[in-house]
Order: structure tokens, then sequence, then C-alpha cells
């Protein structure tokens, strides 16, 4: 397999998911949503033709529903996100892959459909990326690591689309931008939504 995509996710614990909306909702419906989206994410991603590998917030857990048959499991590290997403894509291109995406885990509408997408954009250009309505992305595939993408970016803003196309242009990469996606950071990012939410597993 030459394919490699990277989830990201925080380790679901109570007060430390998704504490924009816990502070409008409480930390348990902030703890229930993102077990959701956590759902919705690994039921996207294993029909994904690609190695699979979660990349845990804070440590690796061997017995959740993650199956470890279809995803292998590694341990975030670094300073910031950039440095987080960096050595993840660091340590599977030193593997051998040579297409290698990443998503988080806070995008109810990805489909597999679309993360295969941009692998196969990936043939025609250096770098895909998914925008986010709040002026950040929800994917990001490389077929050769630009370090420099993760460097010099105000994390957690709207303008790291921004910024992260302007370096793109700075160091002469060809990108692709896959269709703009909501991500779920805050309550208003659920209104229509109650639904997905609300369905059991």
């Amino acid at each position: 397999m030459t394919r490699a995509l990277i989830i990201f996710i925080k380790n679901p614990t109570k007060g430390a998911v998704k504490t924009r909306l816990a502070a409008t909702l409480g930390d348990k419906a902030a703890l229930d949503i993102y077990k959701k989206l956590l759902a919705h994410t690994n039921a996207v991603t294993s029909g994904v033709y690609a190695d699979k590998y979660i990349f845990y917030s804070s440590h690796i857990d061997a017995n959740d529903e993650w199956n470890e048959a279809a995803f292998e499991k590694e341990l975030q590290t670094g300073n910031d996100l950039g440095e987080r997403m960096c050595n993840a894509f660091v340590a599977l291109f030193n593997k051998g892959y040579r297409q290698v995406a990443i998503i988080g885990s806070d995008c109810p509408d990805i489909t597999t459909d679309l993360i295969e997408q941009a692998f196969f954009e990936l043939d025609g250009f250096d770098i895909v990326i998914g925008p986010a309505t709040d002026g950040g992305y929800y994917l990001l595939a490389f077929k050769k690591l630009s370090p420099a993408i993760f460097k010099n970016i105000t994390w957690s803003t709207n303008q790291v689309l921004e910024q992260t196309l302007a370096i793109c242009k700075s160091i002469n990469q060809s990108f692709h931008l896959l269709p703009v996606l909501s991500d779920v950071d805050v309550a208003e990012d659920i209104v229509g939504r109650e639904e997905f939410f609300l369905l059991k597993k």
C-alpha cells in the first residue's frame, strides 16, 4: 500500500474535549457530541483505500472502538498542532508511503468519497487541502512533505487556511482545494444537525 491516512483524535475524556461547546452545553453534552463525531469518522474512514493510523492526543487506547485490525495506533508528539501534524507526516513518509493525508474528527460532513478524492487529486497536485468554513482546514494531503506548511501559522484562528495557501505559493507548491465543509466547534455549528447528534449508535 502506498497511501496512508492519519486520523488525529483527542482521547474522549469528559471536560477535555470540545471545550467551546462545553462552555455552552456542558461537559457531558460536549463529550456525547464528540463521541458521535468519532463514530462518524470511524465509519467514514473504514472504507478508505489506504493504511489508516489513529494518532491519539494523550495516550493510546488499546480497547476502544478503533479496531486494531483496521487502524494502527500512534501517539501525537510535538509542542503545538503544527508540530504534531508535521511529526505524524514525517513518521509515515519514513515508512515509505507515497501519498499521506490527515484529517481530524470534527467534521460531520466528511465522506469516504471525499477522502478518496484527495488521494486522487495528488496525482496532479503537490498538496490537497479541504477548507473549513471557520478559516481552517479539515483535510491536508501531500505526496512529498513540505514542513514549511506547518510553520508560522496562527493555529485555531480563522487565518489558518489563508496563511497555509500563502506558504504554498511562496514555496511553489501546487495545490487543489476540495469542497468547503463545516467543523463542529461551537454550539452554533450543531444548528440543523440535531438529528445527527441525537442518533444512537
